[in-house]
């Protein structure tokens, strides 16, 4: 009989502790600042602490809206604002140059309740895109606005204006000239002229590094709602106002009650091409993946499959989290409804 006491006590001690394990904790925000060529070995001390200092930053902003219990549209909007203010990522201030020497800035946000959701693409005067994108969300019937119309409608809500000359930073005007010269040596080298030194030049593993970034946030607040929101400049010495797929609601940027919320970063074309976003949650909706198997699929299979590369963090109605890349490095982190931070920058 004591043995049987005993051997329910064990059972019921571990079915207690496996609830607790799977409950879904109280909120949760998942942040990136990009994907790319990231190596230790190519990194400052100082730098590496700038830009885990810029991380946690982020992430306190989100914090302090979801502990208060403040809503998870919120809380990815204050998240991205941050990092779209430092200049150490490709947002806001810190975003690359277009061929033309200009920055033209996309952003995006998604309501996991109720699916609505708000974009930007080639805004040139709006200090923090993000906004602009949450303000076409709430404040019009449309879900994307581009350009001097984009611009007009965020200076009419009372967004922040300013003169372009606001997002220059010289680290990203000198990887539009390193970006320049790549593209000269090719011109060379299809032409069979390329010199030893231009050959070198052009098998530099980090040159793709000039050519993209973007900063996201997922959130799961207090009320059990995602959301979702993904800023950049896009690639360095893009040309004829091209697009990627951080603007393009499922492609760079997906959010839904009924599975996850998602912001990736990487390789515009192929996530627009394979719906990246939109497809974690439909594997997540009709397969019933996890979000972590989805999330793998897509960032570890389908898109280098394709040839193209980069990552996405991914937050699920219940607070399990995906931080996938396919690449050396992400500026990546989260923060716990305990306060407790954690910020990664290799791989692992």
């Amino acid at each position: 009989m004591k043995f049987v006491l005993t051997l329910t006590f064990f059972l019921c001690t571990l079915a207690a502790g496996a609830q607790q394990k799977s409950k879904r904790p109280e909120f949760m925000l998942v942040i990136h600042g990009g994907a790319g060529t990231i190596l230790k070995k190519n990194m400052t001390p100082e730098a590496e602490q700038a830009y885990q200092e810029g991380l946690r930053a982020a992430l306190q902003a989100g914090y302090a809206v979801l502990s208060r219990g403040g809503s998870a549209l919120d809380a990815v909007e204050a998240t991205v604002r941050v990092l779209e203010d430092n200049p150490l990522f490709n947002a806001g201030k810190g975003a690359v140059f277009t061929n033309e020497g200009r920055n033209e800035l996309d952003a995006a946000i998604m309501d996991g309740q109720t699916l609505k959701a708000g974009s930007v693409a080639s805004v040139t005067t709006v200090r923090n895109p993000i906004s602009a994108a949450r303000a076409v969300m709430d404040k019009s019937e449309h879900v994307m606005m581009i350009g001097k119309g984009a611009e007009q409608f965020a200076q009419q809500q009372g967004l922040a204006i300013v003169d372009p000359a606001y997002f220059y930073t010289e680290a990203r005007w000198n990887g539009l000239q390193q970006a320049k010269a790549l593209d000269s040596a090719s011109a060379v080298r299809d032409t069979t002229r390329a010199t030893p030194k231009q050959e070198a030049f052009l098998r530099q593993p980090g040159n793709r590094d000039h050519k993209y970034g973007t900063v996201g946030a997922v959130a799961l607040d207090k009320a059990g709602n995602l959301a979702a929101a993904t800023s950049t400049g896009g690639m360095t010495n893009k040309k004829f106002g091209r697009v990627g797929d951080a603007p393009i609601i499922g492609a760079g940027t997906y959010a839904s009650n009924a599975t996850c919320a998602i912001s990736c970063t990487g390789w515009g074309e192929y996530f627009i091409r394979l719906s990246v976003a939109k497809s974690v949650s439909d594997l997540m909706e009709y397969k019933g993946w996890s979000v972590g198997k989805a999330a793998a699929e897509l960032i570890m299979k389908k898109v280098p499959a394709l040839g193209g590369d980069g990552g996405l963090i991914a937050l699920d109605k219940n607070g399990n989290f995906s931080m996938v890349f396919n690449t050396e490095g992400m500026y990546r982190g989260y923060i716990t409804p305990d306060g407790k931070m954690t910020v990664k920058i290799y791989k692992e």
